[in-house]
């Protein structure tokens, strides 16, 4: 079965948008970003009413900083990415703000830590700084191309690293050094996505028309296949090794859903959830640490019927019943039971509670107006490579976003996940920043007019290579095709 999705082996691609080109939009950008500021500081002076009685101190000083963080920003797109989608930076600056919001909201009731948010503030303005960087530094997307092995061995060792320094809750996902830490999955992730796009727009032939067909699934030949999978099977295994399965679960969603716009049949798909039912079944019985967690999904309620008071995914779903439909308010709500993962993994049970229905209906719609416009940037574009890096970029917010409301719900068991922009994590909103960097860059050079002569228009042909290469290897490290609309 061969679904209708934008053929990666046509190297004229889709036709261009009806309507014509769109224009610049720069101070719709603007206009919007205004408005997340607005939204962010009233939400922070809301919480100091509440919970204090008063404005909260330098609140000043929390706007000038948020209100220059957003125009510095803006800047570096309208200069950087003049043509690049108006709404991917308001909408990360609104899920940025709001979730400093949420975390000093849970800083003045658990005093034990009560310095987060500042440190929160510290890490966004690094990612926002990064923002800026990778838009100076990448003109042209496709000059990633030249790097496919270097992103994939630079994201194994940074996924082998963690395993030397001691775990976690019970992982091995940080690096701590001298009273810093991160997460070096995080940055991976962009890395793989980088080498998938690479290696599978290189490869687009050969996988669109050779290889057996057994049942929905043509089998690609192990020339072809070999390589990706022997990374992405690495890259699986060492994250369950140090049980990070939250992250395993992303790798293995992205790695199934690239090799599906790639080759557009359907029955990548079926694979891929038949092997994952099969591998959380495994993991969830023979795992102890994820077997309980299985355990608590399935009953969340049994530690109260023991007598042992209410767990995380328990004070979770009474936060959320709690909020009804349009929430306690900013400040009101007591979430804070959840305990030490209210800032992080169960960050949204907050905007649950304090927002009700409503407010967490529109996170949920301003995640997927995200995910959704960075599809759209994909479609546009007319190079293969970059239609798959925009794919999988989206794609990377879309499944943690599905994993973390899922677990946090009660649909799903809950794995340990940041949620985008909004949970506590300096490595995970720096990570987000740069994944928003690259969708303005890709959204640019989509939105770009054609110069006169361009018949490829905006993408053209992959970076030093041909349109329907079938080698097995990389794509040549030559410069960017030449009056491609791309370059600045």
């Amino acid at each position: 079965m061969t679904a209708k999705v934008a053929d990666p082996a046509d190297p004229d691609g889709p036709p261009p948008p009806p309507g014509g080109t769109p224009g610049k939009r720069r101070g719709v950008e603007l206009a919007l970003l205004a408005g997340a500021v607005a939204i962010s500081v009233l939400g922070h002076l809301h919480v100091g009413m509440a919970t204090l009685g008063h404005l909260p101190p330098q609140a000043s000083r929390y706007a000038a900083g948020l209100a220059l963080a957003a125009l510095l920003a803006h800047l570096a797109v309208r200069f950087a990415a003049p043509y690049a989608d108006p709404v991917l930076l308001p909408i990360a600056a609104l899920l940025n703000g709001l979730g400093l919001v949420f975390i000093q909201r849970l800083d003045l009731t658990t005093p034990t830590r009560p310095g987060d948010a500042g440190d929160q503030l510290l890490w966004s303005a690094l990612g926002v700084a990064l923002f800026v960087l990778v838009l100076a530094l990448f003109r042209d997307h496709r000059v990633l191309q030249r790097y496919t092995y270097l992103a994939a061995a630079t994201a194994l060792v940074l996924m082998l690293v963690p395993v030397f320094f001691p775990p976690v809750n019970g992982a091995h996902i940080w690096i701590r050094f001298a009273g810093l830490s991160f997460q070096p999955g995080e940055f991976a992730k962009i890395l793989l996505a980088v080498f998938f796009a690479a290696y599978l727009a290189a490869n687009r032939t050969a996988l669109a028309l050779t290889g057996r067909r057994i049942w929905l699934v043509r089998l690609l030949p192990m020339r072809v296949l070999g390589p990706i999978l022997a990374i992405w099977l690495i890259s699986v295994g060492l994250l369950v090794l140090e049980r990070d399965l939250g992250t395993s679960l992303l790798f293995f969603g992205l790695f199934v859903i690239m090799l599906f716009t790639a080759t557009g049949r359907l029955g990548w798909i079926a694979v891929g959830l038949l092997l994952a039912g099969l591998g959380a079944y495994a993991v969830g019985t023979f795992e102890p640490h994820v077997h309980g967690r299985v355990e608590d999904w399935r009953d969340p309620f049994a530690s109260i019927e023991r007598g042992e008071g209410p767990g995380q995914l328990a004070q979770s779903l009474f936060a959320f019943g709690a909020g009804g439909l349009l929430g306690a308010g900013l400040g009101q709500g007591e979430s804070f039971l959840i305990g030490f993962a209210a800032k992080s993994d169960f960050i949204l049970a907050t905007a649950g509670e304090e927002l009700g229905l409503t407010g967490l209906v529109a996170l949920l719609l301003l995640y997927g107006l995200l995910v959704a416009r960075g599809f759209e940037a994909g479609l546009a574009l007319r190079d293969p490579f970059g239609r798959l890096l925009a794919t999988g970029l989206a794609s990377i917010i879309a499944l943690q976003v599905f994993v973390i409301a899922g677990g946090v719900t009660g649909l799903i068991p809950l794995t340990g996940m940041a949620m985008p922009f909004l949970a506590q994590g300096g490595s995970s909103v720096v990570t987000n920043w740069i994944i928003v960097a690259l969708l303005v860059r890709l959204s640019d050079c989509a939105r770009r007019p054609r110069p006169a002569g361009d018949r490829d228009g905006p993408g053209g042909s992959p970076a030093g290579g041909s349109g329907g290469t079938s080698s097995a290897g990389p794509p040549a490290a030559g410069p960017p095709a030449a009056g491609s609309g791309c370059a600045a």
